[in-house]
């Protein structure tokens, strides 16, 4: 692979600027084992096998399954996840493949109505920072460890 352009230091303010965020999803209330499924089932979609693999250690260290881990990608057909869990991923599907018919009321509704509006709103800031990472990520080509 040849090197590309490492955002951190070529243009710091902006990488300062991500991290923020990256500071304020960590304060909120979402379980941290969801972040995690809504970090890597984004990354799966978007093929970013940087935030993938750093995302599947996480969950693991916070003592995620690895059965659910290796369901994620078909969680539509598993009985591994709960309803609460589904709304989620299919707002991250939808969120992270938005041009193909937006975010339904459908999902929104179920998901509020699980969360309810401000979680909700963090869940959202999640799946937007997730996606903002796996751009960085393969445009850069960047490898996790």
């Amino acid at each position: 692979m040849s090197k590309r352009v490492l955002i951190k230091e070529i243009e710091p303010g902006a990488y300062k600027a991500m991290m923020a965020l990256e500071d304020y999803t960590k304060t909120t209330q979402v379980n941290p084992k969801l972040k995690e499924l809504i970090k890597i089932r984004a990354s799966q979609i978007n093929g970013c096998a940087y935030c993938i693999d750093m995302h599947t250690e996480d969950a693991l260290k916070l003592g995620e399954s690895e059965r659910r881990i290796f369901a994620l990608s078909a969680w539509k057909e598993s009985h591994l996840f709960s309803e609460e869990e589904r709304a989620v991923l299919q707002l991250t599907e939808e969120m992270t493949s938005i041009s193909v018919h937006g975010v339904t009321d459908d999902t929104y509704d179920r998901v509020v109505s699980c969360y309810g509006e401000k979680i909700t709103a963090q869940i959202m800031m999640q799946i937007v920072l997730i996606n903002s990472w796996n751009r960085i990520a393969i445009s850069t080509k960047m490898i996790y460890k």
